[in-house]
């Protein structure tokens, strides 16, 4: 009887878990919906209001800035399996991945409506395809990837964990992982504002990790790292 009862109680813990989970990619996606017609004018600053935005809680950090050096890491003449994981809106990967001609681009979101974006600015060449899919889960052969590309993303990630283990999974050794988003310890206003705001928004999702705790895992997963901190942000490139 009490091994039936901690089965069952086992078994409710388990449902709770999921549903919870569930609850928050539910949020997760509704959040970036709702953002959608915004999300292009904050990242890029198009207008005054972004600019104040980022001058007060991001320390004036330049997202464009940013995707400029990220995106700089990947060879013009690039010619092998690209992973992009979120591509977002493709706002910025959109004039270097419709460039690299003779790459073959997965460019991969949960949310439907940021992949819609996407799709708008990307669907029309051939060695371009946009899917939906869930970075803790990829749908890819071990080894398969030269390059995986993650600009913005893993601080809205739910599972950051699955996130590291699955990229690294499908990558190459000798591949690439470039990526940029929020670390958490740089400056209190603009954790404060994570925490507090962006965070129960859903647009970012909890835990987030210090600059110390990311370089750790970095470093144990890779066999070179490039780490670069602007702010709140970081940027960097790592070879398997």
């Amino acid at each position: 009887v009490m091994s039936g009862r901690l089965e069952n109680d086992s078994f409710k813990l388990l449902e709770l878990k999921l549903n919870l989970e569930g609850n928050m990619a539910d949020k997760i996606q509704n959040a970036y919906e709702t953002s959608k017609n915004i999300y292009d004018d904050v990242l890029t600053q198009r207008n005054i209001f972004s600019k104040l935005y980022i001058k007060l809680f991001w320390s004036g950090t330049d997202d464009n800035d940013i995707a400029r050096k990220v995106l700089s890491y990947v060879p013009d003449d690039f010619s092998g399996n690209l992973l992009d994981v979120p591509v977002g809106t493709a706002v910025f990967t959109e004039n270097k991945w419709s460039s690299l001609k003779n790459a073959h681009i997965t460019c991969l979101d949960y949310s439907m409506d940021m992949l819609e974006q996407a799709r708008k600015r990307l669907g029309s060449h051939v060695h371009i395809k946009c899917i939906q899919g869930d970075v803790g889960n990829l749908q890819m052969e071990n080894e398969s990837v030269d390059t995986v590309v993650s600009m913005n993303g893993f601080h809205a990630f739910l599972d950051k964990q699955k996130a590291f283990y699955e990229i690294w999974r499908v990558l190459k050794p000798g591949g690439d992982f470039i990526a940029c988003f929020y670390i958490r310890g740089k400056s209190k206003r603009t954790d404060w504002l994570v925490k507090n705001i962006l965070a129960k928004k859903g647009w970012f999702s909890p835990p987030f990790q210090t600059e110390k705790e990311l370089r750790d895992i970095l470093q144990k997963l890779y066999k070179e790292t490039d780490i670069h901190v602007d702010g709140s942000m970081v940027y960097f490139r790592c070879v398997k």
